[in-house]
């Protein structure tokens, strides 16, 4: 058997290649939207890909098990668990198999049995592999998906959170109990394959390593250690990161079928004249220059998303209904495109280069600035509110501390309540240590704030100096 593991960094999102060697054949399971690494993989181990599946109707990234069917003739193999509200919509015309708990199926000599794993989603499940070409009688791994990652579990409120579907969280909550109990009479010795790692909002403080076994999660994983439903319930609900809103429209798409991409699509190098007109007309116009770059000197009207921030945060604030255009370095062009198609926003209509700032400048578009301050420049000011401060962090890092007298609205939600905020005083804003806090200083600049400043080092510093901070 071939296992290979491919891993997302900007979105913290695992997927595998299960490979036959005695056939020759292979399946991906939990497939991102880019399907040239597997197709390269698999012709680098003479495989051919066979099938693809996937845990659940992912709600953070789009998935590719579309793409490789009609890329590929993949077989899909896809859950008919949970109600009606979560069924597959697209596989009319494509060869797929519908699962259901205790199902089983095989690619070459490896055997898949399905496991129904609700809680995460109504219709989530896990498959435990057999290696019966090796001369396996026992399983060896279990791919969990958003179930159970390494040092936590997936979280049940998103839903509710992100979709909009009320009662959903304390019901997924109860169910994920349920399932975590399945998965603790589960041989200890199993390897654990999840489909996410540290940084991915579909659960709460998630390691970093790429496995782990059934057995270490019953000894370290917190959400291992309660008997109770209620205590269970309570303690999953709690903490749990911010829902970013485009999850809802993942979920749409994946459960209708998205696009298919087959090549990722070029973008267009658009002349510098061309920006201010599209800023007039209200298009959405991204910078993703680093934040010393755009606080210096940027275009009026322009939302400054650093490049290496762009997956992670662009689902918050782009429109996905209208065209989208980018300042971007032209040998970051294409990567840009894949990390946007990756969570669905495929209305990239063309780009500019870095230059076109200082080329419109140069032609007479006055630029703007924003000032980046240190805490101990802006403290007494702050202090005697002067200042409008806006804490731009998670809800669960506010709780933890935060500057007297701020504002809280995190990052994602700040455009929807720039009406709040920005009413002619100067703006202050900051997160844990200023890279979060470039982005927001950007939106309520865009938004009309007239005096805006990103506090440097952010709260992380603003302690260090010895400042005061509330509960």
């Amino acid at each position: 058997m071939l296992l290979k593991y491919f891993y997302d960094q900007k979105l913290a999102h695992a997927s595998y290649m299960v490979g036959c060697q005695a056939t020759g054949e292979a399946i991906i399971v939990d497939p991102g939207r880019d399907i040239e690494p597997y197709i390269q993989e698999a012709e680098a181990n003479d495989m051919c890909i066979v099938a693809a599946t996937e845990t659940h109707i992912h709600a953070d990234f789009v998935s590719g098990a579309r793409e490789l069917a009609e890329r590929t003739d993949a077989k899909l193999y896809l859950s008919d668990e949970g109600d009606e509200n979560w069924k597959y919509l697209f596989l009319d015309g494509y060869d797929h198999q519908l699962l259901r708990d205790g199902d089983t199926f095989q690619v070459g000599k490896i055997e898949f049995e399905v496991m129904h794993t609700p809680g995460h989603t109504p219709e989530h499940i896990s498959f435990i592999l057999t290696d019966k070409g090796g001369g396996a009688t026992k399983p060896m791994g279990i791919f969990t998906g958003d179930f159970v990652f390494v040092g936590s579990i997936g979280r049940p409120d998103l839903l509710e959170k992100a979709a909009g579907i009320a009662g959903t969280a304390v019901a997924g909550a109860a169910a994920m109990f349920k399932s975590v109990e399945r998965f603790k009479a589960l041989p200890d010795y199993l390897q654990v394959w999840p489909a996410h790692g540290a940084g991915s909002a579909c659960g709460k403080g998630l390691g970093a390593i790429p496995s782990t076994t059934v057995g270490y999660e019953k000894l370290f994983n917190p959400a291992m250690v309660y008997d109770t439903e209620e205590a269970f319930v309570e303690y999953l609900l709690s903490d749990q990161p911010e829902a970013p809103r485009y999850f809802a429209v993942m979920k749409r798409v994946n459960k209708e079928g998205p696009v298919i991409l087959r090549d990722l699509p070029k973008l267009e190098l658009l002349p510098a004249k061309r920006m201010p007109r599209l800023l007039k007309a209200g298009e959405q116009v991204i910078d993703t220059r680093n934040a010393g770059s755009f606080a210096g000197r940027h275009i009026p009207g322009t939302v400054n998303i650093p490049f290496d921030m762009l997956a992670s945060w662009a689902g918050w604030i782009v429109d996905y209904e209208r065209p989208l255009y980018l300042i971007v370095d032209p040998q970051h062009a294409h990567e840009a495109v894949r990390d946007l198609a990756y969570i669905g926003i495929d209305k990239v209509a063309g780009y500019f280069e870095h230059q076109a700032v200082a080329t419109l400048s140069e032609a007479g578009v006055p630029p703007q600035a924003y000032q980046v301050m240190t805490p101990d420049k802006l403290a007494e000011r702050v202090l005697n509110g002067e200042f409008i401060v806006v804490d731009v962090r998670n809800e669960t890092e506010w709780d933890e501390g935060h500057i007297p007298g701020a504002k809280h609205v995190m990052l994602g939600y700040l455009q929807e309540n720039i009406t709040q905020i920005v009413n002619g005083k100067p703006v202050v804003v900051h997160c844990l240590t200023g890279a979060r806090s470039a982005i927001g200083s950007s939106i309520l600049q865009a938004g009309g704030a007239k005096e805006v400043i990103n506090m440097q080092g952010g709260l992380r510093d603003w302690i260090a100096a010895d400042l005061p901070i509330e509960n």
